[in-house]
C-alpha cells in the first residue's frame, strides 16, 4: 500500500529541471507580453516629464473624452447591474418557458464583434436606418451622439453581471429562499436579506469587469460615435487620434489612464476573489448557546 502511494507521488512530482524551466516560461511570458508593455505606456507618458503629462490630460478635447466615458460607464453599469441580478435570480431560481432561450440572448455579446454591434444600431437608428426617417422628424439623435454611444456600450457590457452570478446561484441552490418563502417572506424581503448576502461578492466582481469594459470599449463605440472631437469620442478613441496625429506623448499620457483603471480593477478582482473564496470555505456559524 505505501509502495503504491509513493509510486502515484512520484508519478505526479516533476524534477527540479522540469520546474525551472515551467517557471522560466512563464516567467518571460508575463514579463514580455504583460509588464513590458505596460512599463512602456507609462515610460512614453511621462517622457516630457509630470508637467507635460498633466497638461496633456487637463486637454479639453481629453477632459470631454474623459467626462463622456464617465458617463458611459455611469449610465451602462447600473443598468446592466439591475438586468444581470433580475435575469440571474430568474434563471437560477425559477422554471420557466425560455430559460435556455434567454441564457443564449445573454451571451450574444460575447459570440458578436463589437464592430459588427456598432453596425447594426447604425443600422437600426442611423440616417438611412429603419427608425431613421422617424428619429430626424423628431429631432433625436442616437447615431455620432452620446446616446449612441450609452447604448453601444450597454451592449458590449451586457453579459457581466449576469454570467457571473448565474453559476454562483445555481450552486447555491433554492433552499434558503424556499424556507423564507414557507417562514412568510415575500420576494423582496427574500432577496434583500437571503440572496443578495449570498450574491454580494460574486455581484461585486461582476461589476468591476462590466466597468472595466464600459471604460475601454472600442468597437462598438467607434462606429457610432463618428469621431466627434471634443463630443462623442471617449477615452480609446481619444488615444486612437492623438496616436493618429503622431502626438505620442499626449496619446500614451491619456493611455496611461486606462493602464490605471486596468491595475485598480486586477487589484479591486483580486482581494472580491479572496473574499469570495474565504467566505465559501468558511465553517457554518453556530447559533444560540453552545
Amino acid at each position: 500500500m505505501s509502495t503504491t502511494r509513493f509510486e502515484r507521488s512520484s508519478a505526479t512530482r516533476d524534477s527540479f529541471i522540469v520546474k525551472s524551466i515551467i517557471l522560466l516560461l512563464s516567467l518571460s511570458f508575463f514579463g514580455i507580453f504583460l509588464l513590458l508593455p505596460l512599463f512602456s505606456v507609462f515610460a512614453e507618458a511621462l517622457h516630457k516629464g509630470w508637467v507635460y503629462y498633466l497638461k496633456s490630460i487637463a486637454e479639453p478635447d481629453t477632459w470631454s473624452a474623459i467626462k463622456l466615458t464617465l458617463i458611459a460607464a455611469g449610465i451602462s453599469v447600473p443598468l446592466n447591474l439591475i438586468f444581470g441580478v433580475a435575469a440571474s435570480w430568474a434563471i437560477a431560481k425559477f422554471d420557466f418557458r425560455g430559460k435556455h432561450l434567454l441564457i443564449t440572448l445573454i451571451d450574444i455579446p460575447f459570440s458578436v464583434s463589437p464592430v459588427i454591434a456598432g453596425l447594426i444600431f447604425v443600422l437600426v437608428f442611423g440616417a438611412q436606418g429603419w427608425f431613421g426617417s422617424w428619429l430626424s422628424d423628431h429631432d433625436i439623435r442616437i447615431i455620432f451622439a452620446v446616446p449612441g454611444i450609452v447604448l453601444a456600450t450597454i451592449f458590449v457590457t451586457f453579459p457581466f453581471v449576469a454570467r457571473e452570478l448565474i453559476p454562483l446561484m445555481e450552486a447555491q441552490g433554492r433552499e434558503e429562499e424556499e424556507a423564507a418563502t414557507v417562514l412568510g417572506a415575500n420576494g423582496w424581503q427574500t432577496f434583500w436579506y437571503v440572496t443578495l448576502p449570498n450574491i454580494k461578492w460574486g455581484l461585486l466582481y461582476g461589476v468591476i469587469l462590466c466597468n472595466a469594459r464600459a471604460m475601454g470599449e472600442f468597437g462598438a463605440v467607434s462606429v457610432v460615435s463618428g469621431h466627434i472631437r471634443g463630443y462623442t469620442n471617449t477615452i480609446p478613441l481619444q488615444v486612437e487620434i492623438l496616436y493618429n496625429e503622431y502626438n505620442f506623448v499626449a496619446a500614451f499620457a491619456v493611455a496611461s489612464l486606462l493602464a490605471l483603471l486596468a491595475l485598480l480593477t486586477l487589484a479591486a478582482k483580486t482581494y472580491v476573489e479572496w473574499r469570495l473564496k474565504s467566505e465559501t470555505n468558511a465553517p457554518p456559524a453556530i447559533e444560540g448557546p453552545l
